[in-house]
């Protein structure tokens, strides 16, 4: 209801998410910087506070508002914990302030302050009426002594803007005619892989190093040491259930399965199980936990994926017939795009009559799957699912499990890729596999992290993925990989890639004119050698650490282009955001020819004298150069190291030698 009485308008509040409706996003020990316009009618002074709270405390914590002008106000709090935390914004006309600064205008006027000094008494009493004890005592000395006319106006006006004194007064502010912005905004505050981490997709049936065997969880045990050697925080396994065998797909997705075909993971179910059972030809539930608690132990977390599809045979369609939809010759709807048809997989009728059971079961498959220690879901597909199914069911696993990270795989359109992160989804796969150019990558992550998107939009960054096999990968060949790589693990904070075809180059496709590999794993067992000599496997390994190394790539909040005058090249920094930590990175876009061209960083931007000399010390060749200015020469050969990734040394000259620094 307005109140038709408030002098106080409170409006623009940033960052506030379609009116309130949805939250940000933060991480533990993020600062959430909040700012408003808040004014009143006429000219008297006004204040506010930010108020926050975690979710498990009642009673609001604040901190002041600081002017920005033209009536714009900033404050900032700590969220401290996981979970969902709320703010809002409280404000008044500041009387006493009011007070202070006509009082000194009238005195810096030669006025006559006599009255002045009665009205600034009655202000203090009343704040003494606030308060007890001794500070109660000291205000009331002090109205009195602004009462009495025996000190000289001199003196007077000394004890008026006594520093101590105001103090006194700004601690104790008359809140009664305070007004409070009607929405609580709210905060969800992640663990930190909910920003940062580096992803490697592996299929647990391929982790066989034997021809014609099928891979095993105890397999992909003994690749953890090959997963952790490139630095990897994430192992995401594809799905790990039982697969169909009716309507299975054949190799390279042929409509008929041979005898020996092993189908598709994402045929979700058979005879053996559900969704909430392991694939016997990989093991049992006990290895899965012991490939748990085994990758813990090289500091790698398991994703597991989530699709919410079924097979003809998956113990769903017999016990819950009614979960699905109907044709009207009475056979169940398979999945399809058209024309493509998928009749190895049953969607789920989210309209069914028996919705609400249903929604139960798929959000318990979550909860089953938290509870064996698995922290992480990238889940398949999530587009197809009503949002509000999502909004539900993140919310209720994150209640109790608050540590869990939610990607959605959601190549849609950006509308819906938008409404998925707003409702919960901790991170999104994003476009960046058809981003290729300087002008698409800058415009591309212009958008991500300078609009408000940055406020809930997390984007993972894969290059490949068992679906995705671009053009550019197709033709480029190793170069193409190297620069695909060095891109998404520098741009993003967060990044993942489908191995062992990325770190092997794997670029040949079904056919012409398609993203499939040819022998796709989706459709059947490979065997891979991971000891190949052209393996980029030391250099993920090097651009991992250099990722561990430097806070800069740990976020994205502060990522800046900067000229340079070959289209071919692309340049742009990461900075920490306590300016303790610069990257800056310039790569050549085109794998097949060395490029070359005068780069222009904007080192003010950065914090930097752009007058002064600098060491640029590239973190992929270890190699130093002395930069003077800021227009530096670079050239860079996509056979040898199509990139350089910078931290600076300033150099400084003392009486002995020169001295570097970060």
């Amino acid at each position: 209801m307005t109140d038709y009485n408030s002098r106080i308008v409170i409006e623009a509040v940033d960052p506030e998410i379609d009116s309130g409706r949805f939250p940000i996003k933060r991480i533990v020990g993020d600062q959430v910087l909040v700012e408003a316009d808040i004014f009143a009618e006429g000219h008297d002074a006004v204040a506010g506070v930010l108020q926050f709270r975690h979710e498990s405390e009642s009673a609001w914590q604040e901190t002041p508002l600081q002017p920005l002008g033209n009536d714009r106000w900033r404050a900032s709090f700590e969220v401290s914990m996981q979970g969902r935390w709320y703010y809002t914004l409280q404000a008044r006309v500041d009387a006493f302030s009011t007070w202070i600064s006509d009082l000194s205008k009238r005195i810096d006027a030669s006025e006559d302050t006599a009255v002045d000094y009665l009205i600034g008494a009655r202000l203090i009493e009343d704040a003494a009426s606030r308060t007890e004890g001794a500070s109660r005592k000291r205000l009331q000395e002090w109205a009195a002594a602004l009462s009495r006319e025996d000190p000289s106006l001199e003196d007077r006006r000394k004890l008026a803007l006594d520093p101590e004194e105001i103090e006194q007064m700004r601690l104790l502010p008359d809140r009664s005619r305070s007004v409070t912005y009607p929405k609580e905004l709210a905060v969800v505050v992640d663990r930190p892989r909910a920003r940062f981490g580096a992803w490697y997709e592996m299929f647990p049936r391929s982790a066989s190093q034997a021809e014609g065997r099928h891979g095993t969880l105890e397999d992909c045990i003994n690749l953890l040491p090959y997963v952790a050697s490139m630095g990897f925080d994430v192992l995401y396994l594809p799905p790990v259930h039982p697969i169909g065998r009716i309507n299975r797909r054949g190799k390279d997705n042929k409509a008929r399965a041979g005898p020996d075909d092993a189908g598709s993971p994402w045929a979700v179910g058979s005879e053996e199980g559900g969704h909430k059972s392991i694939h016997p030809r990989l093991g049992t539930m006990e290895d899965f936990t012991k490939l748990i608690a085994k990758a813990a132990e090289h500091g790698i977390e398991i994703a597991m994926d989530i699709a919410f599809q079924c097979a003809p045979d998956h113990p769903y369609v017999k016990e819950h017939p009614q979960w699905f939809r109907r044709r009207p010759d009475d056979t169940i709807q398979y999945a399809e795009n058209p024309p493509k048809k998928y009749r190895d997989i049953y969607p789920f009728d989210f309209e069914c009559g028996d919705r609400r059971a249903l929604r139960e079961e798929l959000k318990s498959i979550f909860i089953f799957w938290a509870g064996k220690g698995v922290r992480i879901f990238r889940v398949d597909n999530p587009h197809t699912k009503p949002f509000g199914f999502w909004e539900w069911a993140i919310a209720g696993i994150k209640k109790e499990y608050p540590d869990t990270i939610f990607l959605a795989e959601a190549f849609t359109r950006p509308k819906i890729m938008s409404r998925l992160a707003k409702i919960g989804f901790t991170q999104s796969y994003t476009y960046f596999a058809w981003r290729n150019t300087r002008q698409e990558i800058t415009q591309y992550f212009t958008e991500l992290t300078r609009t408000g998107l940055r406020e809930y939009f997390v984007p993972n960054l894969w290059p490949n993925t068992p679906d995705i096999l671009n053009e550019y990968l197709q033709f480029g060949g190793r170069p193409a990989f190297t620069i695909r790589l060095i891109l998404a693990a520098t741009l993003g904070s967060s990044y993942g890639i489908y191995g062992p075809a990325f770190e092997l180059c794997e670029n040949t496709p079904r056919e012409q004119g398609t993203e499939e590999y040819l022998h796709s794993e989706k459709y059947e067992i490979r065997i891979w050698d991971r000891d190949r000599a052209d393996s980029l496997r030391a250099l993920i390994g090097r651009i991992n650490r250099i990722r561990r190394a430097n806070p800069a790539l740990q976020q994205n909040s502060i990522l800046r282009f900067h000229d340079v005058d070959n289209e071919q090249l692309l340049c742009y920094s990461k900075q920490a955001e306590d300016g303790g930590n610069t990257v800056l990175v310039v790569i050549n876009l085109d794998p097949y020819h060395r490029q070359s061209g005068w780069i222009l960083p904007d080192f003010a931007s950065l914090g930097f004298d752009s007058d002064s000399s600098y060491q640029a010390h590239d973190l992929l060749s270890d190699a130093r150069f002395l930069w003077q200015g800021s227009r530096n020469y670079v050239e860079l050969d996509p056979r040898v190291m199509p990139a350089h990734v910078f931290v600076f040394r300033r150099k400084l000259r003392t009486e002995r030698q020169f001295d570097y620094y970060m």
